[in-house]
């Protein structure tokens, strides 16, 4: 009998403890480091949303007036700043990056409901700027942040979208990192990106690494099916999941994705 307990104090204990630990296990928050590395150009940025909560990022302005601009949404262990701070991205646009809740400087504590209405304050406070051209706005994902980008998409007006490491749901990569839990059962930040994607018409580049073991290109592929509009699909062979970046192929497909627009 003693070895029923035991099978039951961990068929109870284990799942109780991953639904306790879940929030910890998809959220790292980061940091905000000294912003030397921030271009001159670069001015910081400060968005209250409608709760009181200010969320802090950086606006790097484009050299066009009103320029095309970037919305930047950044994977779960992310300071956006290193990622703005990149120049290769094309002089023309403003590139816009406000870290999460509880990320870098911003106040509050992550959550899937927060971030996404989060993003869709950001893009109504960046859009009523005079030097933004709101007819010209593009979101731009990268591991979590694609699923806060579709549904940003979904709900706003927004000209394309790229998507570096894309998934169909958070439950669906869940289930192949813990295939021993009732994965469905657990989570509560499902991220189902696949139900924003279907709502989405605009232009999509998804960006994947073929090595990738974080999100593999199947859940990446899963998303990419599911999106509603004109769409081209980019693999970086021999990459991971955090180096994508790191292989001109991938700031090559970004920068001609967005001179098409």
């Amino acid at each position: 009998m003693e070895w029923l307990v035991v099978l039951a104090v961990i068929v109870v204990c284990v799942p109780l403890a991953a639904w306790l630990a879940q929030d910890s296990l998809l959220f790292f928050p980061q940091p905000v480091a000294p912003t030397t590395h921030l271009q001159a150009n670069a001015a910081p940025l400060e968005i209250t949303v409608p709760e009181g909560l200010r969320l802090r990022g950086w606006i790097v302005r484009g050299t066009a007036r009103p320029a095309p601009t970037v919305l930047y949404f950044g994977g779960n262990a992310e300071e956006v700043s290193w990622t703005l701070s990149d120049a290769r991205w094309p002089r023309g646009w403003t590139i816009v990056g406000v870290n999460y809740r509880g990320y870098g400087a911003s106040e509050g504590r992550p959550s899937e409901a927060a971030l996404k209405a989060d993003a869709l304050a950001v893009y109504d406070a960046v859009s009523s700027r005079d030097d933004v051209d709101r007819r010209r706005m593009v979101v731009f994902g990268r591991s979590l942040g694609t699923a806060i980008a579709a549904h940003l998409a979904a709900e706003r007006q927004i000209a394309a979208a790229v998507l570096v490491s894309p998934y169909d749901s958070m439950v669906a990569v869940g289930r192949l990192h813990y295939p021993w839990l009732p994965v469905p059962l657990l989570l509560r930040h499902r991220f189902d990106a696949s139900v924003d994607a279907r709502r989405d018409h605009m232009p999509l580049l998804a960006i994947v690494g073929e090595d990738d073991t974080v999100i593999p290109p199947e859940r990446s592929r899963a998303l990419y099916d599911a999106w509603g509009g004109p769409k081209s699909w980019v693999a970086i062979a021999h990459a991971g999941h955090n180096d994508l970046g790191n292989d001109e192929t991938f700031w090559g497909a970004v920068n001609r994705f967005l001179a098409s627009r």
